[in-house]
């Protein structure tokens, strides 16, 4: 697998306006990113709060999500990523929604994958949703089970952050998790969906998936991240949240 540069690494989260060198950036528009655990991302900007793939957190065994998204996007219906219902506010919900989406003004595109490696005979369609917000751009892969088509590796080729499932038993096993991170070339790999304290689910550990990585390219960020669109350029590698 390739190795990603980190030599211009800062540690994400704490970046500050004022005081620093960052201060010139105080004005622009920043993304925050907080992980609800198992595939469950939310993203925060000034006008609109996404989630993705949102649990109970009681079906699982983990903590639930405590959002107020506005924008609920659900790879399929499957119990541990189809629990819209927590979410406390008014919302929009995409549901397995392929095609291109223009949702409070943020343009969504799902593209149609499958849940297993026997196109779907054994757990279904999966959708991955791709979608930018304050310049940058995102893919949630969902539980991703086979290698896309041509079509789709095309079209998200180069994307800035990618959410990929890494606790195999139910999606990509390792070897294909690291041949389509190959193929698609991110500037930043999230894994998700893998074995954790107190998940009532038989997924992997995500040293699984890190054992076949560079230790060098792997930062652990926390719970929470806060990014400005011309950050992007500046990370590179493997992003490791906790909970």
């Amino acid at each position: 697998m390739k190795n990603y540069d980190f030599s211009n690494i800062f540690q994400a989260g704490r970046r500050k306006a004022g005081g620093n060198i960052f201060y010139q950036q105080q004005y622009d528009e920043s993304m925050r990113i907080r992980w609800h655990g198992h595939a469950c991302f939310e993203f925060i900007s000034d006008e609109n709060s996404i989630i993705t793939d949102p649990h109970d957190g009681k079906s699982i065994g983990i903590k639930p999500p405590v959002s107020n998204a506005n924008i609920v996007l659900i790879s399929h219906d499957h119990f541990d990523h189809n629990a819209s219902k927590i979410i406390k506010n008014e919302h929009i919900v995409l549901l397995s929604k392929n095609g291109k989406h223009n949702v409070r003004g943020i343009g969504v595109e799902g593209f149609s994958t499958f849940h297993d490696e026997s196109n779907g005979s054994l757990r279904g369609e999966n959708t991955i949703y791709k979608f930018t917000v304050d310049g940058i751009s995102i893919c949630h892969c969902g539980d991703l089970g086979d290698i896309p088509s041509e079509e789709t590796l095309e079209a998200l080729k180069n994307v800035d952050i990618i959410f990929v499932p890494t606790g195999e038993i139910y999606t990509l096993s390792i070897p294909k998790v690291i041949k389509f991170l190959d193929i698609i070339k991110p500037k930043i790999i999230v894994p998700m969906h893998y074995m954790v304290g107190g998940l009532s689910m038989h997924l992997k550990a995500l040293d699984e998936y890190l054992d076949n990585v560079s230790k060098e390219t792997v930062l652990y960020v926390g719970n929470e991240v806060e990014l400005f669109s011309d950050d992007i350029n500046e990370f590179k590698g493997i992003w490791v949240f906790e909970r």
